[in-house]
């Protein structure tokens, strides 16, 4: 399940500040890895240069490392478009999102909205919304990229303004990228970097792929690319943590 290479520190020169000031997500996404964060912990480097995720979903060791420097990026635009506004126009989201009701009726009309229609911030406050209210917190979309999933029928508040305002904080110092994960680590990776690869999980069976992040299917041969980017990053001296898991 992991796949790490350790280094020397000579060219390292950034501290890890672990688990300090950490924080939960403000997204809940399938595949998360807060469950996962007591087994992750054991293979975080003591100290590195950059950190990068570029399969960022709903980060939850991005925000639970606290990098100094971090990298974070998805092909997923509605997802970034998300994070950018929270990081710089979180008293905005947060005015959209106290105008949303926890109501079925109006769940579906929010879900209807063409989001190339709306603003960033409008946006933003959607994605939240339907993060909140749906089945289980899934993002899911169909074939043509709009997002299918239906009503939770939860009840409470659907607006946690703190966390979003400690969302806006720590993502300050953050850069914050749309771009395929090739790009990213060819652009962005360098010796004495920690790269937390998640990719989508792989489908092993044919009705298996019913997590769709994007419109963009990640197959077989997409986990080949990767498998030799995580070795040339290894040989360059990156550390490399890599998830692997299919679904039957």
């Amino acid at each position: 399940m992991y796949n790490i290479t350790r280094i020397n520190d000579e060219n390292v020169n950034e501290p890890l500040s672990l688990f300090k000031n950490s924080m939960k997500p403000f997204l809940k996404w399938a595949g998360g890895k807060t469950q996962l964060l007591p087994e992750l912990k054991k293979y975080i480097p003591e100290s590195f240069n950059k950190y990068i995720e570029p399969f960022l979903g709903g980060g939850a060791l991005y925000f639970h490392l606290n990098a100094t420097t971090p990298i974070i990026s998805d092909l997923n635009e509605e997802l970034i478009i998300t994070y950018k506004a929270v990081k710089n126009n979180v008293d905005e989201i947060i005015d959209q999102l106290r105008k949303h009701k926890n109501e079925e009726e109006y769940y579906y009309l929010i879900r209807s909205l063409n989001p190339k229609e709306l603003t960033n911030i409008e946006r933003a406050s959607r994605l939240i919304f339907m993060n909140k209210t749906c089945f289980n917190g899934l993002y899911r979309v169909n074939k043509k990229g709009n997002f299918n999933v239906p009503f939770g029928k939860r009840n409470g508040v659907f607006l946690n303004e703190e966390l979003l305002r400690d969302a806006s904080e720590f993502l300050q110092n953050t850069k914050i990228l749309h771009a395929n994960y090739l790009d990213v680590l060819s652009n962005e990776a360098n010796e004495g970097d920690f790269i937390f690869l998640d990719p989508p999980y792989y489908p092993v069976g044919k009705f298996s792929d019913f997590t769709r992040y994007s419109m963009a299917f990640f197959y077989f041969a997409d986990h080949v690319i990767l498998e030799e980017e995580i070795n040339k990053f290894v040989e360059m001296e990156c550390y490399v943590n890599f998830q692997f898991i299919c679904l039957n």
